[in-house]
């Protein structure tokens, strides 16, 4: 059984969505064992605490730079013996000391289909804005291994999701998570603990 950890920094619905998951058998040979959030505030460790699950703060307004907050980040993962990592709406980021340390082991849910509105200043309504501004027929979500480069990890599993005419950023943003991110996070997150992903030159194979 793999120890899961999540990280956090918002509502936690991506967490919730794994929790659920969890509990309804659908995560194999995996169990979230702590959840840790970038702000106190976050009613995702609401979320782990109604589900009992352990959780921690480790605050980014808490430490000098960013270099600082990321060795803390890494101690935590170290401490808790994470064998897998999950980004759920989490927005500090992560350096390459911290990729280096879980290589592939670190996966995250991106709000489109990458390679399209990703990198460094899209997340959350900025890539379904974007996605409008653009005139897309399809978006959809993304959960991929979290390297060095914002978004540039192997990607593991993609979902398309159609837009609407008469979307805004809000409504497209919630469709894309119902439709694609709930679904697909939780089955990344069970094949990587079932050891069916493979990883070889960024690409994967599901086996």
């Amino acid at each position: 059984m793999l120890n899961i950890v999540v990280l956090v920094s918002g509502g936690g619905t991506n967490l919730q969505a794994l929790i659920d998951a969890q509990n309804s058998g659908k995560i194999k040979n995996g169990k979230i064992t702590k959840v840790v959030s970038d702000k106190k505030d976050a009613y995702a460790l609401v979320r782990a605490k109604n589900a009992d699950i352990k959780t921690s703060v480790i605050a980014r307004k808490d430490y000098e730079n960013v270099a600082l907050h990321n060795k803390a980040i890494l101690k935590e993962l170290k401490s808790s013996n994470a064998d897998l990592i999950v980004l759920a709406g989490y927005l500090s980021i992560l350096d390459k000391e911290v990729t280096d340390a879980f290589e592939n082991k670190i996966i995250n849910v991106h709000p489109s289909l990458i390679p399209a509105f990703c990198g460094n200043g899209f997340y959350g309504l900025k890539v379904h804005k974007s996605a409008l501004e653009k005139g897309v027929k399809i978006t959809g979500a993304t959960v991929h291994f979290v390297n060095e480069i914002t978004d540039g990890g192997a990607i593991i599993l993609q979902k398309a999701v159609e837009v609407q005419e008469d979307d805004t950023p809000e409504i497209l943003q919630k469709r894309v998570m119902e439709q694609a991110e709930w679904d697909i996070l939780p089955r990344a997150v069970s094949l990587f603990c079932e050891g069916k992903i493979k990883v070889a030159q960024n690409v994967t194979r599901i086996e």
